[in-house]
């Protein structure tokens, strides 16, 4: 018994020596506290005992266990709101000692100067009244340092600092050191072979620092952008025949001596491969193939462009849904021919998964309505389900401009065979508040004033008022777009507007207009768009007294043409001021003595003249890039019928061509091809307000209306007479255009060479006039409008400077005329350019 009795009393004694080595938290609950337990809070001064006894969640038969009791520890824990957190057991009770976190009386920023408080204080978790985290301090410390390296600071240091208040408050002081800005010093590339490295530095968005990047920020270091930059060349080299291209890598590296980071990327090419064959391929029974075809925008022989692919893609897949399709898929598939170089291109047909689409939920479009981005899908709730319909669809969303970003993505629905389609969106601004000057060789100063308003109301309307003033224009505008006219894809927009041009150095006289256009867009395909529209517009002469009096005076120094005494009587037929006996009832009366020319004068006295004509626009743009185009075509056919009501009949038509393709190193060419036609109808003659007035519009090296028919009623006698203006015109234009690549892309310096050639011909308006003190028809019949109608062809040789400046788009010419008509006027350099703010 005694042996039995000592082994009895060494098992409880070890027994509590484990457990006395036991963290509190294992401590086992005796049966007595395991069946009715009380909680006891301690130290708890803001949070009240029973929120704290509620984490503690007793298990089946009302029993606090181990678990419940290690869970609530955990849970208490997690809510933030206290620094330690305590489990005794006293007798049948579970105390829990608590210590409370201070509470943030403040935040404050010191040493921010080029991050506002307000912009970090949205980023950071901590916030005033809130508690106080350690925890939380330092991940919003890393958080504002993060910001700081994405503006491209990455020497900056973020300190910070804890005041301690009564009451268990604490001041929150973050002390941000800036550093310098750290912005990109270099931009090269490795196994490049195809192309130049000044060329793929234009395709990418990160660009190298120089004197204008304080004017930008795509200098700055942004890892994200960078990436993204590795896709962009990939694309390019896709879209240019290199199937087999691999970016493999984007190196970045701090140089502490140019206090920036060096970006490398490292290229694999590859080859180049053409187009070798172009199969259709269904396994969908009686489907039809070769209908097909004409939606396929690759050809055997051509360049292998993964872009025409996908849009041959995309179109195919549509039409299959036009036809009855509806699930049906369309993969392309390319099995390339190593030795020679080319890939054939297989679109197979195949029946896709029948899923449906349950929902669309929009995020994140807090302005924009909902029936604004609804109405961009060709599909809605309850239709199948279409990938190429809704990456359409995003496509859409994308080009109205109105988010920074758009992404849709699908979510399983309530079935295996139904999807949600979510619309994730983030807004931007859409209103433009812009004011803009400029000059020019023809247009002199000018300056605007201008609002605008993209997504007006949140309803996806475009709105825009302007006024202009400027040495030789001035006027205001009007202009409101219904982009979606009764639900359907076509635009509904009016133009209200009043110009007055004043008369300048090619012109004696001037002309105000007050009109008013309504029209309506069409898009009848992604790359074709045709606007229908009406005009009705009032236009009247004004011309200075000095051009119009009309008083044959020869010691009137104010008249641009002043004739002597004996050139009066003997030449125009007027009064000798030397002779009060003269009668003055012979020659051309005072038509000769320095005033505008007969036409301008005739439309003076007709005074204000309405116009009300019907038209319309073809586009054609497939244009790679509508700002700096460097491939495609844009055509823009135009005709105005006007004689709907009005004062003035006549058909006006109007070609307008260019065709952009890149050649080798880096050089675009630039065809440019244009023609028009003014046709009279009925017997009422044509105003010559209403011909077409060329310059260096059709062939540069020319003066504004420096083409064309001209009065030359007094060539002989040194005077020149208006620009009559033509009824037919046409022009062609080569141009080259090349960077000059000794300067960084950023500069967005161009230079151009070219040639033009074109003419004006077919003068078609008044010649003759039996006003009072006009031309004396009777005693002179061969006196009436004397002008040059030759169809000369004008041609020019120069050269230009193309410069996408801070300040806005700049252009400079010299062009040197080689061919001329007599009476043409030259006008060798022209200049102009302007910007907004």
């Amino acid at each position: 018994m005694s042996f039995l009795r000592a082994w009895l009393i060494a098992v409880a004694m070890s027994a509590v020596s484990i457990a006395s080595s036991l963290p509190l938290g294992l401590w086992p609950l005796p049966a007595a506290a395991q069946a009715t337990q009380t909680i006891v809070v301690e130290g708890n001064r803001r949070v009240e005992a029973e929120t704290v006894r509620s984490y503690f969640k007793p298990g089946p038969g009302g029993r606090l266990d181990q678990s419940a009791v290690d869970d609530g520890l955990k849970a208490l824990i997690a809510t933030g709101l206290f620094q330690d957190v305590k489990i005794n057991q006293a007798g049948g009770r579970i105390v829990v000692s608590v210590v409370e976190n201070a509470v943030i009386g403040r935040i404050a920023f010191e040493g921010n100067k080029k991050i506002k408080d307000e912009q970090l204080s949205g980023e950071i978790q901590s916030k005033p009244r809130g508690s106080f985290s350690r925890a939380l301090v330092q991940s919003d410390t890393l958080r504002i340092a993060e910001i700081y390296r994405r503006s491209g600071r990455y020497d900056v240091r973020v300190t910070p600092e804890i005041i301690e208040q009564p009451n268990n408050r604490v001041d929150l002081i973050f002390t941000v050191e800036e550093g310098a800005k750290t912005s990109v010093k270099s931009v090269e590339f490795v196994g490049n072979g195809a192309f130049s490295a000044s060329r793929l530095r234009d395709i990418i968005k990160t660009h190298e620092s120089n004197l204008l990047s304080f004017l930008g920020s795509n200098d700055i270091y942004d890892p994200d952008r960078v990436e993204a930059d590795r896709d962009l060349i990939r694309r390019f080299y896709l879209k240019n025949g290199y199937a087999d291209v691999q970016v493999v890598a984007a190196l970045t590296e701090y140089d502490p001596e140019k206090k920036g980071f060096l970006v490398t990327f490292k290229i694999e090419e590859g080859a180049q491969y053409r187009i070798g064959s172009v199969d259709f391929r269904s396994s969908i029974p009686n489907f039809d193939t070769g209908s097909l075809r004409t939606y396929s925008r690759v050809s055997a022989g051509s360049l292998y462009n993964v872009e025409l692919v996908e849009k041959s893609t995309e179109e195919m897949q549509i039409e299959a849904s036009r036809r009855g399709y509806a699930f049906a898929v369309v993969r392309p598939g390319g099995d390339r021919n190593f030795e020679a170089h080319t890939v054939s291109v297989v679109f197979n047909v195949d029946e896709g998964p029948r899923t449906y689409i349950e929902r669309i939920n929009l995020r994140g479009n807090t302005r924009t309505r909902d029936y604004v981005i609804r109405r961009e899908f060709d599909l809605s709730e309850g239709d199948a389900y279409n990938r190429a319909l809704v990456d359409r669809a995003e496509r859409r969303l994308k080009n109205l401009d109105y988010f920074k970003s758009v992404k849709i993505v699908t979510e399983p629905g309530s079935s295996s065979d139904r999807v949600i389609l979510v619309v994730e969106m983030e807004e931007k601004s859409t209103g433009d508040f812009s004011i803009s000057g400029g000059y020019s060789t023809t247009d002199g100063a000018l300056a605007e004033v201008s609002i605008s308003e993209r997504n007006l109301l949140g309803r996806g309307l475009y709105a825009k008022a302007s006024v202009s003033y400027g040495q030789y224009s001035r006027g205001v505008s009007l202009s409101f777009v219904e982009p979606y006219l009764l639900d359907y894809r076509m635009a509904l927009g009016f133009d209200t507007y009043w110009k007055e041009q004043k008369s300048n150095s090619y012109t004696s006289y001037g002309v105000t207009t007050l009109g008013f256009s309504p029209r309506i867009g069409l898009a009848l395909r992604e790359d074709l768009t045709l606007q229908l529209r009406y005009s009705l517009y009032q236009q009247s002469i004004t011309l200075a007294s000095a051009y119009n009096n009309c008083n044959n005076n020869a010691s009137n120094a104010s008249l641009a043409y002043n004739p002597t005494p004996a050139y009066i009587q003997n030449v125009l037929g007027g009064a000798d001021p030397t002779n009060s006996t003269s009668s003055g009832v012979y020659g051309y009366g005072c038509y000769g003595d320095g005033e505008s020319s007969l036409p301008v004068r005739k439309e003076l006295a007709n005074g204000a003249t309405w116009t009300s004509a019907l038209g319309y626009t073809l586009n054609y743009n497939t244009l790679d890039n509508t700002k700096n185009p460097t491939d495609g075509l844009l055509v823009d056919f135009r005709q105005d019928f006007a004689g709907v009501g009005g004062d003035v009949t006549y058909l006006k038509t109007a070609l307008d061509t260019k065709y952009y393709t890149p050649l080798v190193s880096e050089i675009v060419s630039v065809i440019h091809l244009q023609g028009g036609l003014l046709s009279k109808l009925g017997n009422q003659d044509l105003r010559m307000l209403d011909h077409f007035q060329m310059g260096a519009n059709l062939v540069r090296g020319f003066a504004s209306n420096g083409i064309g028919p001209r009065d030359i009623t007094y060539y002989n006698y040194g005077s020149n007479g208006d620009a009559l203006g033509g009824t037919k015109y046409w022009g062609a234009s080569m141009e080259l255009q090349m960077p000059f690549w000794f300067l960084p892309k950023e500069v967005g310096l161009k230079g151009a060479v070219y040639a033009d050639a074109g003419s004006l011909w077919g003068y078609q308006g008044p010649t003759s006039w039996s006003a009072t003190g006009e031309v004396n028809t009777k005693a002179c019949p061969t006196c009436g409008l004397q002008y040059d109608d030759g169809n000369t062809v004008r041609s020019s040789v120069g050269v230009g400077l193309i410069w996408a400046s801070p300040f806005g788009p700049l252009r400079f010419d010299y062009a040197v005329p080689i061919t001329k008509g007599k009476y043409d006027v030259v006008q060798e350099f022209r200049f102009g350019g302007g910007t907004s703010f």
